[in-house]
């Protein structure tokens, strides 16, 4: 990691760091420059009235992302889901209510902070199917084929090195496995230094990929079906977007090779 991407990711963990203090002394938290910056466009404006009410108001006054992603990842009874930048460990909350017991929801984040409050949400929930990891999303520790699905809220634009998120996240997904992320996204005519001309990085602003350049990410790593679809603006030529993916399946083979009718695998004994 070179030096700038260094002190970059210091910046955002200790600008997060200072968002969960804040939201521990009874504050509140928002993406943008200042840890309790009130931004329409990201927070928990972005979830509907009922999820909010079911969860610890910490956990809600920490959310910092810029969309729903459990919204719309379509998560199902049973299955294992991964956060990343859980933060204060709302869309974990979330997930895990929607997998149910037999379902797992995961939370990974590089911010001792967050992890903490994330901690005490999660028992104040009565949540007993999650788990918080600490680490960074660029190096997930976590097995492959670990998980269903990868959701994550406003935290990719964050990260220096895409590339190895979008890598580490085809890894611990299971084959046939998705994402469903909220991020901020650029039109493809802004350059980088039109985007940070609307915004620092560590307000979710200045790291965000173009729509042609997310896509392009996500299939050099290996996912299909690729949907990107902006939800709302955050800042001019910049909007918060929903983007979908799938881990495809392994290709299967219908036959050994052989002459014959039956329907066998590659190591059928059947005759020529």
């Amino acid at each position: 990691m070179s030096e700038q991407s260094t002190e970059l990711r210091e910046t955002v963990r200790r600008r997060y760091a200072a968002a969960a203090v804040k939201v521990t002394e009874g504050g509140t938290a928002c993406c943008g420059p200042q840890p309790v910056e009130v931004d329409e466009n990201f927070g928990s404006t972005r979830y509907a009235a009922d999820e909010r009410d079911a969860l610890p108001a910490e956990a809600v006054a920490a959310s910092l992302g810029c969309g729903n992603p459990t919204a719309v990842a379509d998560l199902h009874e049973g299955e294992r889901v991964l956060d990343l930048g859980s933060g204060g460990g709302i869309d974990v909350l979330l997930s895990a209510r929607r997998v149910g017991p037999t379902g797992r929801a995961y939370g990974l984040d590089m911010t001792d902070e967050m992890l903490a409050l994330a901690l005490t949400n999660a028992k104040k929930a009565g949540a007993t199917n999650v788990e918080f990891l600490k680490g960074t999303i660029e190096a997930i520790p976590l097995p492959a084929g670990t998980v269903d699905v990868v959701i994550s809220n406003c935290v990719i634009n964050l990260s220096t090195d895409k590339a190895a998120v979008f890598a580490e996240t085809f890894r611990v997904l299971t084959p046939g496995g998705r994402i469903g992320v909220s991020d901020v996204v650029a039109d493809d005519a802004l350059s980088p230094a039109q985007r940070a001309e609307r915004g620092d990085y560590v307000g979710c602003i200045a790291g965000a990929l173009s729509f042609t350049e997310y896509r392009e990410g996500l299939e050099a790593a290996g996912f299909v079906n690729v949907e990107i679809t902006p939800t709302h603006p955050v800042a001019d030529g910049m909007h918060s977007a929903i983007i979908r993916a799938t881990k495809p399946q392994p290709e299967t083979q219908t036959g050994c090779g052989c002459d014959c009718d039956c329907d066998c695998d590659c190591d059928c004994d059947c005759q020529n």
